[in-house]
Parts: structure tokens; sequence; C-alpha cells
């Protein structure tokens, strides 16, 4: 961020939305010595938060009252805008950046709105778990004003190994969904050939410790596939959020008119293991689908 930039935000934002990226947005930034206030509905997750140094607003009408810059970490679009168009008060001069994993147009319609009520507003969507997030491992892709996100490129350097500026209001929203299509993808194949390698007779660790050597190597091998291996599912990504992400890829398929045939299987093993109760677990636990 340019010296001037970042006096006038004094490393200080607002948060709207403490679930498991917001949570981990607040922690790496608090440690960072970054000021945060935020809201969330959810008592515990306050608490959470509180105990992590951030401080408690009362209402998202607050966080906008206490905050220049306001980072929005919600479940869907649909939500975001409800909670962002009922925000009283003068929006003249706040940035708000939306980290939201949402339907593009929503997020262009929502964007367009607010800056009719003199915001700026980014759709800056994230690729990478809540666990890569503390790591400051993930990647940002920003939609939007492309001065308004270079301002902001330090504060993305604080959560991210790199962030991307990939196009007007909107951009940030469908790069993600391109992302999380292959990464969706990765993690069933990588499931699909561990499960394989073990009914094959081949020891499925040594099938993994070849695969990362070998041109089947993708990073999701390093964050996913041990966890496959021991069964351990403990939340980073929820899968039935990305069965969410499914949804929004075919929706969008259907209106551009993309063929999505690995997608439409995707969506139908996920929903199968939402149906069984596997919904709420990482989503590593696609594996089951193959098990």
């Amino acid at each position: 961020m340019p010296g001037s930039r970042e006096n006038e935000l004094q490393r200080h934002f607002g948060l709207i939305g403490v679930g498991l990226v917001g949570i981990a947005l607040a922690e790496r930034c608090l440690k960072s010595g970054w000021a945060v206030c935020g809201h969330d509905i959810s008592a515990d997750r306050m608490n959470e938060f509180q105990g992590l140094g951030g401080r408690i607003c009362s209402n998202a009408d607050d966080v906008f009252t206490k905050s220049k810059t306001i980072v929005v970490s919600l479940p869907t679009s649909e939500i975001a805008a409800t909670v962002l168009d009922n925000i009283h008060g003068s929006l003249h001069g706040k940035t708000i950046i939306d980290t939201t994993t949402g339907a593009p147009e929503q997020m262009i319609s929502l964007g367009q709105r607010l800056t009719e009520r003199g915001a700026t507003y980014l759709d800056a969507t994230i690729a990478g778990s809540s666990a890569q997030v503390r790591l400051g491992e993930v990647v940002v892709m920003i939609g939007g004003d492309d001065r308004a996100a270079a301002e902001y490129h330090d504060f993305f350097g604080s959560f991210a190994s790199r962030s991307f500026h990939v196009g007007p209001i909107g951009a940030g929203a469908r790069m993600k969904l391109v992302v999380n299509l292959v990464l969706g993808l990765n993690r069933a194949v990588i499931a699909e050939g561990l499960c394989f390698a073990e009914r094959f007779g081949v020891d499925p660790r040594k099938a993994l410790e070849v695969l990362q050597a070998s041109p089947a190597y993708s990073r999701v091998m390093d964050t996913k596939a041990t966890k496959m291996l021991d069964g351990d599912f403990t939340l980073q990504a929820r899968l039935a959020q990305h069965s969410k992400d499914i949804r929004l890829i075919l929706n969008a398929g259907k209106q551009f008119g993309a063929k999505l045939p690995l997608s439409n299987l995707h969506e139908m093993l996920l929903n199968n293991l939402i149906q069984e109760g596997y919904g709420d677990l990482d989503n590593s636990a696609i594996v089951k689908a193959f098990q």
C-alpha cells in the first residue's frame, strides 16, 4: 500500500462474517499488527474472534461506522447482498472488499448499487482453504477498479502469497469459479487414484509419494491427500460449501453454453455424500465416494 493509503487505513479494517475464512483472515491480520473490528450473527464465532484480539461490533452498521475499509466474508452472494443493501447511512468513501464466493452476476449488480452509493467495491475472491489463509498461502483474484486494487496490494499481501487484478467488478467471482472447478476435480481425481491404488494392491502412501514426484503432481496432494489417507476430515473447507460452488459453476455453464460433463459428475458425487451425512466434513471427505 502506498504510504498515504497506509496512513489513511492506519492498518485497521472491519469484518462482516467470521466463519471459517473470516476468522482465519482475522487471525492472520491480527498477528500481523492490524486492528480488526467485526460482526457475525453467531455468538460463538464472536467469542472466538474476541479471544484473538478482535473488537466486537454490535451489527453490520456498527462495522461501517467504525471502519473505512470493510471486508465481507459470507456464505453466499445472496446473503452478502442482503447485508450490504441494508446498511444505513452514507457509504461515501468506504471501500468494500467482498471475499464471498458467489454468483458473478449478483456480485456485479451489488457492486453497481454500492458504487451508486459512493462506495468502492472489490470482489476479491480467495483461492485456498482457511488453513492456507492462516499460513499466507492463498491467492486473491480481484475484480473492480484497477487503481483501488493496487492501493490494497499490501493488504492482500498480509494473508496471500499472490494477488491478481483480473478485470472489472465480477471478474474475481468468475475467476474463483474457474479455480474451484479445477481444484475440486483435482481432489476427486486424487481420491479416486488413491483408492484405485489400494484396491490394485499398491500401497496408497507409496502411491502418493510417487504421484508427488511424477508429472501427475498437483499442490492439492500436499494439502488434502494425507487427510484422505488418514481419514482426517477436520474442517478446513466444508464439503457442502463446494457443492454450492459446483451449482454456481453449472448454472454459469448453462448461461454461457459451456460443456461441463466432469462437473456434472462431480455434483452427483458430492450430493450423494451430503445425503449420507458427510456435508459438514472437510472437502477431503470426497474420498468416501470411492471407498
